[in-house]
């Protein structure tokens, strides 16, 4: 195990090049995908992670810890107290009556009970099957109860982008409703309902599609897929409220950010993802055939 410490602010895949510098980049890369890197004791596989002065780290050079591989999901950071993953879309997030295997809960509890046969996975929130993108899982539940206790102040941001059908009146703005379930598990606007908020931003239109990133000020269920319906501008591939075409055989809709306060060291943590290359090239593709 090589330990270091960290001089100055820097990307973590920098600085590893620069602290292991009898190994070729791609060893290096190799290293970190591996899972053998650890700052300040999380293991992280980020090439991104920033690095402050005073920073600790730590690279096993002899073998990764706990090697996870899925097709279904990734791990983006992992320490004791959580589980970061970015999900494929297909994949449930916990069980249902009909499937109690495909599921987030399931891949990671096993991941877990490899190193020792008591431990568990604790459930935070969750994403609906056929959204991609960013979730997380405590590791005990005690910080289990610490985070949906004080989810609203502990989670900052909660970002997602989504290829809507059309084009919005509005370049941005703030959608506001009470949200209820029928007895059909259709979710939609009432007075009676839950108070729901989310705010967009189109970053790119044509007439055909745009692309938003939305954020969430408050959480419920299938909440952006019913206000963009609402405002006439449903998610592609999203049938169930009023899409009319599914260009990418999927629902158009992934969790790309995610902000949160650290449970046990308080400390401010930042994840994001690529926006997925198929919402781009849907909107690229027909700016195309607009020419």
């Amino acid at each position: 195990m090589r330990e270091f410490t960290v001089g100055e602010e820097s990307g973590l895949l920098a600085y590893l090049f620069l602290a292991l510098p009898d190994k070729s980049r791609s060893t290096v890369k190799s290293i970190l995908s591996g899972r053998q890197v650890f700052v300040n004791d999380a293991v992280t596989t980020r090439f991104d992670a920033p690095l402050r002065p005073g920073d600790r780290v730590r690279v096993n050079m002899e073998k990764g810890v706990m090697a996870f591989s899925h097709p279904e999901l990734e791990i983006v950071y992992e320490d004791e107290a959580l589980i970061v993953i970015n999900k494929r879309q297909g994949l449930l997030s916990v069980a249902t009556g009909r499937e109690r295997q495909k599921t987030a809960y399931y891949i990671l509890t096993d991941y877990v009970r490899r190193l020792h046969p008591g431990n568990r996975v604790f459930v935070l929130h969750r994403l609906d099957r056929e959204t991609s993108g960013l979730m997380m899982f405590a590791k005990s539940e005690r910080v289990q109860e610490e985070m949906q206790r004080h989810w609203d102040e502990m989670v900052t941001c909660r970002k997602y982008v989504a290829v809507v059908e059309g084009k919005p009146a509005r370049e941005s703005d703030r959608i506001v409703s009470r949200l209820q379930e029928n007895s059909a598990m259709n979710v939609y606007s009432a007075g009676e309902g839950q108070l729901a908020v989310t705010r967009y931003t189109m970053l790119k239109t044509n007439r055909l599609y745009s692309l938003l990133e939305l954020e969430l000020e408050t959480g419920r269920k299938n909440q952006i897929r019913v206000h963009a319906a609402e405002m006439g501008h449903p998610v592609a591939g999203d049938a169930k409220y009023g899409a009319r075409s599914n260009p990418i055989n999927r629902l158009a809709l992934h969790a790309r950010e995610l902000h949160f306060i650290h449970p046990v060291t308080r400390e401010l943590m930042h994840f994001q993802t690529e926006i997925p290359k198929r919402f781009l090239l849907l909107v690229k593709q027909r700016e195309r055939r607009d020419v």
